[in-house]
């Protein structure tokens, strides 16, 4: 709990306040140069929000889409793009949004660290990294705010615990669970697992016993329990969105290893060796330890990560959420075992802030060369008129690749500059609020239809280009945009035109 290291010593030079403030604000810079940050699904989400923002005044939207807002729990970004988005343009307010994100997260982290040791340790440092894990990069946008919130929450819950403030706390945080519901229920469930875990060692710190002290803790915990009769309405409301993949123990020990994974594949597994090495040292060494509190909460997540199947009501990648915040609260538990030492805590704190800079700084690169990739494609968009529909076909290698396919839904900034179809959305009902209305794109309705793999990939039913481009119906379809494509049989674009070439990608006009 709070002052478990001994907050009456004098604070050190990594606790400084400045510094601090200075790591949170740096957590925003591999965002900033970016005009759309390049996270994998993003630009896909960010088709969707054209709809939201411009279906009522574009009939081309209305020929291919549909929009109803409903109470699901998968609202954060959409939410906030309706209000920003009308006065600042929809690239502008996305991009603003992504960037408060992982400083957002990184105060959270930074603030339950100090509530629950009462001082900021040193090796809270090696946990902010994690924030650019394999989901935020992957583009899972609600999800990310829906974290950063929870880990805030969490950091509120820890201090109104801290100070006796119990019956303040259980109204403050009946609207708070409803918000991060809606930001993303996945948000929502780790918030009420942190908080029960947290609330349980507290009770049991009272000289409770363990059994009856996560009774109480449940009963504390129970404040957060409206959303559930809102997602039971809400799925009453849908027949889509399974739960599927139990307990694949091979894919679970796939996302263990690619937390890091951006595009580097020998830099991002050095990265992750670090956690490990961190947690190793903490475990050995005479002078440091875990706290209780958050040492039980980490095992919570983890016991979540193992339980928690691959998809949840539609949305895929589940239990992959759950590793960066996972393995970030068992670095934010190492403290001292009593007094500080100074010499060690300055060392920890400095490969901590070491591996915060290479890492970011790492990131910030990574995400230039992909933002400067897909500006240079989007050159493509200048050349299709308002309203176009386009099919647009991804290469993707035959095996697992390490680097992100970032231009996966490319495609979709069709419908953000053309207000035109594109056949990369996502239309799994009660999963998102965008529906098609465009029954002709057949095959070509939503994605994956846009990842095509090279024509030599071994294995049966594989969408292979050739046979994406022979299954175009050029009678429904205006273009077809090849992004990074694989060798294909020149015959199938036979009667297309030409009308645009740039890195990796060519426009072809379906003449009619």
């Amino acid at each position: 709990m709070a002052g478990e290291a001994g907050s009456s010593e004098s604070r050190a030079w990594w606790e400084s306040r400045w510094l601090l403030l200075a790591l949170i604000a740096g957590c925003a810079i591999p965002l900033l140069y970016p005009p759309i940050p390049p996270l994998v699904d993003l630009l896909g989400h960010m088709g969707r929000y054209r709809v939201e923002l411009d279906l009522a005044s574009s009939p081309w939207l209305q020929r291919y889409y549909g929009y109803r807002w409903a109470a699901i729990g998968n609202l954060g970004v959409d939410v906030l793009v309706k209000l920003l988005g009308p006065a600042l343009g929809l690239e502008l307010a996305v991009k603003l949004i992504v960037l408060a994100i992982p400083p957002l997260t990184a105060a959270g982290f930074l603030w339950v660290a100090r509530e629950v040791h009462g001082r900021i340790p040193p090796t809270a440092f090696f946990a902010l990294p994690l924030i650019y894990g394999h989901p935020f990069l992957f583009g899972f946008v609600n999800y990310s705010l829906a974290m950063a919130l929870a880990f805030l929450a969490f950091g509120l819950w820890l201090r109104l615990g801290r100070l006796g403030r119990t019956r303040l706390r259980a109204v403050l945080f009946v609207p708070i669970s409803v918000v991060i519901f809606f930001c993303h229920t996945y948000g929502w469930g780790a918030l009420g697992l942190l908080c029960f875990s947290a609330e349980a060692v507290r009770q049991h710190d009272k000289g409770i016993g363990w059994w009856k002290a996560g009774l109480k803790a449940a009963l504390h915990a129970s404040v957060m329990a409206l959303p559930v009769v809102i997602m039971l309405a809400w799925r009453s409301e849908t027949h889509g969105g399974s739960i599927s993949g139990w307990f694949n123990w091979s894919m679970k020990l796939l996302w263990l290893t690619t937390v890091f994974r951006d595009r580097w594949q020998y830099f991002d597994l050095a990265s992750l060796a670090v956690v490990p090495a961190v947690l190793i040292v903490a475990l050995r060494h005479d002078k440091l330890t875990f706290s209780r509190n958050l040492a039980f909460s980490a095992i919570v997540l983890i016991v979540a990560f193992a339980v928690v199947p691959w998809t949840v009501f539609g949305s895929a990648y589940a239990d992959m959420r759950l590793v960066p915040y996972m393995m970030g609260v068992l670095l934010l538990a190492i403290r001292f075992r009593d007094r500080i030492d100074f010499r060690l805590g300055s060392a920890l704190a400095a490969a901590g802030l070491l591996f915060c800079v290479v890492r970011l700084g790492a990131t910030a690169l990574s995400l230039k060369i992909a933002a400067d990739d897909q500006q240079a494609k989007l050159a493509a968009l200048d050349h299709v008129p308002v309203g176009a529909r386009v099919v647009s076909l991804v290469g993707d290698s035959c095996g697992q690749r390490w680097q992100l396919p970032r231009n996966t839904h490319l495609g979709a900034m069709t419908i953000v500059r053309r207000q035109g179809f594109s056949n990369d959305q996502w239309t799994v009902e009660g999963a998102n609020l965008l529906s098609l209305r465009y029954r002709e794109a057949g095959v070509f309705s939503a994605d994956a239809s846009q990842i095509v793999r090279d024509n030599d990939c071994p294995g049966k039913g594989i969408w292979t280009i050739d046979h994406a481009l022979g299954s175009i119906r050029r009678d429904r379809f205006d273009y077809v945009w090849l992004i990074d494509p694989g060798s294909f049989d020149p015959r199938l674009i036979a009667g297309m035109q030409p009308v645009w070439r740039g890195p990796g990608s060519i426009l072809y006009r379906i003449n009619p």
